[in-house]
């Protein structure tokens, strides 16, 4: 990280040290005007977030991506959203000639077949059209918690994504699972009605399944992985700063 950029950084984690997730989030859309923008999976944590800016006309764009492979319960809560709130969000799309190619090659549900495959259509339908999303800000907010898994209990608040040359913000890192689940009853937020059906993280339809007991909140997504190859490639960890973004949220 250059020195401007850590000074920046340093200055970020002191402003927002004490500052709750609205207040945070208004703070950085006033430091960073018009260069703010949440990416939204449009899971529980992102559902909480949505509302936080929406409700209080906080000017941060926010955005989906849309996989082409989405649940229909997700397409569903996006209009569920334009009628609790009278807004809609962005939503931006693959790369029509990439998803045609990767499919006419290796087959549609080509993923299960290797770590590889599964990384290369993230690629294509996630990670791609995230930085198309991201290019020209300078602040990305995420639904990033802690609990979510092993590998993002270590996740600072305020973080340098090296790779895309920007601060990324995680408003209720360190949020629990209950605390979201209130949050969202409490304000009458609405979510995915697969949560209710043992889905935490929910991503595209043919990789993500139901939790079984016991299992980490994250465990229901690339099910036939191990732990070590599950994260798509949007974010890339604190400890890995400095080298080069996998290749493969919503999150």
């Amino acid at each position: 990280m250059e020195d401007n950029s850590q000074k920046r950084l340093a200055e970020l984690v002191q402003q927002t040290r004490s500052l709750d997730p609205r207040e945070a989030l208004s703070w950085l859309a006033t430091r960073f005007p018009g260069k703010t923008v949440f990416s939204s999976s449009l899971g529980m944590e992102d559902q909480a977030i949505t509302h936080l800016i929406w409700e209080n006309d906080i000017p941060v764009d926010i955005f989906t991506l849309d996989t082409g492979r989405l649940f229909q319960e997700t397409y569903s809560l996006m209009e569920r959203m334009f009628d609790r709130y009278g807004k809609r969000i962005r939503v931006c799309f693959p790369d029509a000639g990439q998803v045609q190619e990767l499919v006419n090659e290796k087959g549609p549900d080509c993923f299960y077949e290797s770590v590889e495959n599964r990384k290369a259509c993230c690629g294509i339908r996630k990670v791609a059209p995230l930085g198309l999303a991201l290019k020209g800000m300078d602040c990305w907010v995420t639904g990033i918690r802690a609990g979510q898994s092993g590998l993002r209990s270590a996740t600072p608040r305020v973080e340098w994504d090296s790779a895309r040359g920007l601060v990324k913000f995680h408003p209720l890192l360190n949020w629990s699972l209950e605390e979201v689940r209130a949050y969202l009853s409490e304000n009458q937020i609405p979510y995915n009605p697969l949560h209710d059906r043992g889905f935490v993280s929910i991503g595209c339809a043919p990789c993500t399944r139901a939790l079984k007991p016991g299992e980490d909140e994250r465990a229901g997504r690339w099910w036939w992985e191990n732990n070590d190859s599950k994260e798509c490639g949007l974010h890339v960890p604190a400890s890995r700063e400095g080298q080069p973004a996998l290749t493969a949220n919503h999150e």
